[in-house]
């Protein structure tokens, strides 16, 4: 008797934004894994294509839309091919997204994704799956083990989601929900896992991580737990707010050496007055008395931040105060936009500054932050770094890694020290990386 198997289905995944998002695809992934798929980079051969869409920046709705767009024709040749939308797109926009595009199948959710097998069942079945709610279920109890495959070096890892701080800008409370903690003992396992899968790096997500509060000692008792894994050399944290950043976790930036000395704490804005009319809750003052203090505690931390230019009511001496702050602090990295309105938003409803008051705003923002990054990058020639090498370089002979400060780093090597960290001596400095030589 001659048995055949069934050819695995083909799973294409597109990630816009965040870390976030980036993991949550490896877990859909995952979830949909169960039901026969494997991953193709291509979307011309999936049975399945799926867009985990972000929602921070302007038109994300409309440019999901354009894609969508893009797989009409592909649809048409291929009937049986479904298509879904995930993420905080999918959160806000729900059934709309199926009423203007009907060759979406699926629309889910960033906290439902768990749900997915059933879906893909229903729409197997013939039917359109919708699922936008905020279960009482929690989805990572559905995820519970990660796939037992080899990976990288260096790994995402959601320990917080939702955000209750409603920032006026800010949509992520309404598509994130409100603040969630994972259990520490769950985020210690998936821990585990991914270190014997090859894992050597981790970095641990949130909308608000900082405020994490699933271990009774915060993110920084999870930190120390963490420490104690084998096999783990690196671990590294992301978003914070500047309110939540207490003194345990300043301890152990000076006291943790699996702690790398990187940090990106946005402030958006050197004006208390636009801070005060963003709802961020903290000043210029007491942001740089922080910045102080965990520099005190680690004093070769990288510091990097988010700007928010031309928020609604900024005048000429509220962006001056954001000029004096970036001056003041000196960051080594930073991310600066432009305001964009986000409908539902406090924002949204204000007047809007001019588009071209904003652009020469910005570029005098941008050309500050890249003096600074210019600057920091240029005082590591000379340095001895610690390089997590990650894979190929751009030359042959050549690997690329991250330094303790997440540095881009060049480095002429065998591909034996691929996920291995390596002492490297700087040597040269472009615009988003550094060269060096291993010592």
């Amino acid at each position: 008797m001659v048995s055949f198997m069934s050819e695995p289905k083909k799973l294409f995944i597109k990630t816009y934004g965040c870390q976030m998002n980036v993991y949550d695809s490896e877990r859909m992934a995952e979830a949909l894994g169960s039901k026969g798929y494997i991953e193709t980079t291509s979307a011309d051969d999936a049975d399945m294509i799926l867009l985990n869409t972000c929602h921070i920046r302007e038109k994300a709705a409309e440019k999901v839309y354009s894609e969508l767009g893009r797989y009409k024709d592909l649809k048409a040749e291929k009937p049986d091919l479904k298509i879904g939308v995930a993420g905080c797109v999918a959160q806000a926009e729900g059934e709309e997204i199926i009423r203007r595009q009907p060759l979406v199948d699926l629309v889910v959710g960033p906290q439902s994704y768990h749900r997915l097998p059933a879906m893909e069942d229903a729409v197997r079945a013939g039917e359109k799956a919708l699922d936008t709610d905020f279960p009482e279920d929690d989805k990572f109890d559905t995820l519970t083990k990660r796939a037992k495959v080899s990976r990288g070096p260096t790994a995402f890892l959601t320990v917080q989601e939702g955000c209750d701080k409603f920032c006026a800008f800010c949509v992520v409370p309404y598509t994130r929900g409100a603040e969630v903690s994972r259990p520490s003992t769950r985020i210690l396992r998936e821990a585990e896992e991914l270190v014997a899968s090859g894992v050597r790096e981790i970095t641990l997500l949130g909308q608000n991580v900082n405020a994490y509060h699933g271990h009774e000692n915060g993110l920084a008792g999870l930190i120390w737990d963490l420490d104690k894994i084998d096999g783990l050399e690196r671990i590294r944290f992301t978003t914070s707010h500047p309110n939540d950043m207490d003194e345990a976790l300043i301890d152990a930036h000076a006291s943790c050496e699996k702690l790398m000395p990187y940090l990106h704490l946005p402030v958006q804005s050197g004006s208390n007055s636009i801070l005060k009319a963003m709802n961020r809750k903290h000043t210029a003052e007491s942001y740089i008395k922080l910045i102080a203090r965990i520099r005190k505690a680690r004093p070769d931390l990288l510091l990097s931040g988010d700007f928010i230019v031309g928020f609604p009511g900024e005048t000429e001496q509220d962006f001056a105060d954001t000029m004096d702050l970036i001056r003041e602090v000196h960051y080594g990295q930073a991310y600066s936009f432009k305001y964009s309105t986000r409908p539902g938003t406090p924002a949204a409803e204000k007047p809007q500054l001019p588009d071209e008051v904003m652009n020469e705003r910005l570029q005098a923002l941008q050309s500050l932050l890249r003096e600074q990054q210019t600057e920091t990058q240029n005082t590591m020639v000379g340095r001895e770094v610690k390089v997590l090498f990650e894979k190929s370089g751009r030359e042959d002979g050549q690997m690329i890694g991250k330094s303790e400060y997440l540095h881009a780093v060049y480095a002429n090597a065998p591909q034996s020290v691929f996920g291995t960290v390596q002492s490297v001596r700087i040597t040269e400095s472009s615009t988003n990386s550094l060269a060096g030589t291993l010592i």
